[in-house]
């Protein structure tokens, strides 16, 4: 007797679901951030944080006999993704540190840009006037939701636009890496990194270690599982479906982050932001809708 097998999910889907599990796992995983570095030094809670992370995946690792130390681990591209995540991660916790939260913000929503633009040049994917539309209206709801006054920038912006720039490097690399290195081997590297970016902001900004308590003990358990998971999945997003299709989903995350600040933080959601972040929703399904008739070849992409 034969047995019908569901058919899977379209890669296109399957990159948007993965991408949006991902943000709301790095939102949680902000929440957890934000009340522990109330108790201790953020340098601190990056190197914490980061090895508690690589740790997980290596014990993953360990546990489905996967070998992390291999060629492809040590090769050139691999060098490179590390030294855009390194920048990432450093220059936007410098940008955080020194400039309006605001402007940073809506400075890193940017990358979705660069990561499209990426893709078109890097791995040749077709990306019409329709898409490139809908990501500048997606940018435009950050915009609205964030408002940066134009009194809010200065040289140090340029901090956030380095730490966009490392993060667009990062994941563009991700996705070209050997299918020989998979979840499991990127995120020991990039929490390894994470923790790196720690130990050079505390060089940066010195300031004694405390002993956490229990409770931000918790915070830090709860940043460390979250964050695999945002990470993992944030891995697999970009390596599944078009980056045209998949990366302006990360818009995602300025929804998500808004519900917790209003529920957690008691951050006031007016009508500004409620618009803004329907316009990053009709622009993110707008793409999906666009990419859907191009596969179907009912208009040309």
């Amino acid at each position: 007797m034969t047995h019908s097998l569901k058919p899977s999910l379209p890669p296109n889907v399957q990159g948007i679901l993965w991408m949006t599990l991902s943000m709301a796992a790095f939102a949680l995983e902000d929440l957890f951030v934000k009340r522990a570095v109330q108790a201790l030094p953020l340098s601190e809670v990056l190197v914490l944080c980061g090895l508690g992370g690589a740790l997980v995946f290596a014990v993953l690792a360990w546990g489905q006999g996967v070998r992390l130390l291999q060629p492809a681990a040590r090769s050139r591209l691999m060098a490179g993704r590390a030294v855009f995540e390194l920048v990432g991660r450093l220059f936007y916790a410098l940008a955080i540190a020194l400039t309006p939260l605001s402007t940073t913000t809506a400075i890193l929503q940017a990358t979705p840009v660069l990561v499209v633009l990426g893709g078109s040049l890097f791995f040749h994917e077709r990306v019409g006037w329709r898409r490139w539309v809908a990501v500048g209206v997606g940018l435009l709801g950050v915009l609205i939701v964030l408002r940066p006054g134009a009194g809010d920038f200065s040289a140090l912006s340029l901090l956030a636009v380095v730490g966009m720039i490392g993060f667009a490097g990062r994941d563009l690399a991700s996705r070209a890496v050997p299918p020989a290195l998979g979840t499991l081997h990127l995120g020991v590297f990039g929490f390894l990194t994470l923790a790196l970016a720690g130990a050079l902001y505390g060089l940066w900004h010195p300031a004694a270690w405390t002993r956490p308590s229990s409770a931000v003990l918790a915070l830090l358990a709860g940043a460390v599982g979250v964050g695999t998971l945002a990470y993992a999945a944030l891995m697999k997003a970009m390596r599944t479906g078009d980056l045209a299709t998949v990366t302006p989903f990360r818009y995602t995350r300025l929804l998500f982050g808004l519900t917790v600040g209003a529920l957690v933080f008691g951050e006031r959601v007016d009508a500004a932001m409620v618009a803004g972040c329907l316009v990053i929703v009709a622009a993110g399904l707008l793409i999906a809708w666009d990419n859907a008739l191009a596969r179907r070849r009912l208009i040309p992409i």
